[in-house]
């Protein structure tokens, strides 16, 4: 079981919300045009995705800590801010 930078198993801090009725059609994505049109096929399902999104972010907790803690903001400014950027 995968445990959480608190020791908290991580499905401890999902909340589920009540969802809104309609709501997941306003999000909703026809990609066939740009299949159809272009070729374009995405190499991730949404599943596959996001699985691999969360496996980066728990095994990159110092960067994603260093964000939250405005560490990785002053690294930014003292390495960008001689380029004009």
């Amino acid at each position: 079981m995968a445990v959480s930078a608190g020791g908290a198993p991580h499905n401890r801090l999902i909340t589920h919300v009540e969802d809104r009725a309609g709501h997941d059609r306003r999000y909703a994505i026809n990609a066939a045009k740009i299949t159809k049109r272009l070729g374009y096929a995405p190499e991730e399902t949404f599943e596959s995705g996001i699985r691999k999104t969360v496996r980066w972010y728990l095994d990159n907790e110092s960067w994603w800590r260093g964000v939250m803690d405005g560490s990785y903001q002053a690294w930014v400014e003292k390495n960008y801010r001689a380029r004009g950027n």
